[in-house]
Protein backbone atom coordinates (compact mmCIF):
# COMPACT_ATOMS: atom_id res chain seq x y z
CA UNK A 1 0.00 0.00 0.00
CA UNK A 2 1.10 3.52 -0.79
CA UNK A 3 -0.21 7.00 -0.13
CA UNK A 4 -1.63 9.16 -2.91
CA UNK A 5 0.89 11.95 -2.30
CA UNK A 6 3.78 9.50 -2.93
CA UNK A 7 2.74 8.51 -6.48
CA UNK A 8 4.68 9.91 -9.46
CA UNK A 9 3.06 11.82 -12.30
CA UNK A 10 1.34 9.42 -14.69
CA UNK A 11 0.71 6.71 -12.10
CA UNK A 12 -2.68 5.00 -11.96
CA UNK A 13 -3.97 3.65 -8.64
CA UNK A 14 -7.08 2.35 -6.89
CA UNK A 15 -8.19 3.95 -3.62
CA UNK A 16 -8.16 1.40 -0.81
CA UNK A 17 -9.11 3.60 2.13
CA UNK A 18 -7.84 6.25 4.51
CA UNK A 19 -4.83 6.08 6.81
CA UNK A 20 -6.41 8.43 9.36
CA UNK A 21 -10.10 7.70 9.87
CA UNK A 22 -10.45 10.65 12.27
CA UNK A 23 -9.11 13.30 9.90
CA UNK A 24 -11.62 16.18 9.51
CA UNK A 25 -11.26 16.33 5.70
CA UNK A 26 -12.09 12.60 5.26
CA UNK A 27 -15.82 13.25 4.87
CA UNK A 28 -15.19 15.95 2.25
CA UNK A 29 -12.89 13.64 0.27
CA UNK A 30 -15.55 10.91 0.34
CA UNK A 31 -18.18 13.34 -0.93
CA UNK A 32 -15.87 14.34 -3.82
CA UNK A 33 -15.81 10.70 -4.97
CA UNK A 34 -12.57 9.45 -3.43
CA UNK A 35 -14.23 6.29 -2.18
CA UNK A 36 -12.60 2.87 -1.80
CA UNK A 37 -12.41 1.23 -5.22
CA UNK A 38 -12.23 4.48 -7.22
CA UNK A 39 -9.43 4.61 -9.82
CA UNK A 40 -7.32 7.77 -9.91
CA UNK A 41 -4.51 8.92 -12.20
CA UNK A 42 -1.95 11.51 -11.12
CA UNK A 43 -1.86 14.07 -13.93
CA UNK A 44 0.08 17.07 -12.60
CA UNK A 45 1.92 18.35 -9.58
CA UNK A 46 2.84 21.92 -8.71
CA UNK A 47 6.57 22.77 -8.72
CA UNK A 48 6.81 22.55 -4.93
CA UNK A 49 4.60 19.43 -4.79
CA UNK A 50 1.46 21.11 -3.51
CA UNK A 51 -1.25 20.79 -4.85
CA UNK A 52 -1.44 17.55 -6.83
CA UNK A 53 -3.96 17.11 -9.65
CA UNK A 54 -5.62 13.74 -10.16
CA UNK A 55 -8.10 12.52 -12.74
CA UNK A 56 -11.05 10.85 -11.02
CA UNK A 57 -13.94 9.49 -13.09
CA UNK A 58 -13.21 11.95 -15.91
CA UNK A 59 -12.89 14.95 -13.62
CA UNK A 60 -9.73 16.88 -12.75
CA UNK A 61 -9.44 17.20 -8.99
CA UNK A 62 -6.76 19.20 -7.13
CA UNK A 63 -5.81 18.05 -3.65
CA UNK A 64 -3.54 19.60 -1.06
CA UNK A 65 -0.56 17.53 0.01
CA UNK A 66 -2.10 17.08 3.47
CA UNK A 67 -5.32 15.72 1.95
CA UNK A 68 -3.49 13.34 -0.39
CA UNK A 69 -1.38 12.09 2.52
CA UNK A 70 -4.31 10.31 4.21
CA UNK A 71 -5.55 8.46 1.08
CA UNK A 72 -4.16 4.93 0.80
CA UNK A 73 -3.93 3.48 -2.71
CA UNK A 74 -2.85 0.35 -4.55
CA UNK A 75 -0.79 1.29 -7.61
CA UNK A 76 -2.10 -0.32 -10.80
CA UNK A 77 0.22 1.10 -13.48
CA UNK A 78 3.16 3.44 -13.83
CA UNK A 79 1.61 5.43 -16.67
CA UNK A 80 -1.83 6.43 -17.86
CA UNK A 81 -2.95 4.28 -20.83
CA UNK A 82 -3.17 6.18 -24.12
Amino acid sequence: MALLNELPIGAVARVTGFSDRNDPCRRRLLSMGLTPGAVVAVTRRAPLGDPVEVNLRGTALCLRREEARIITVEQLADTVPA
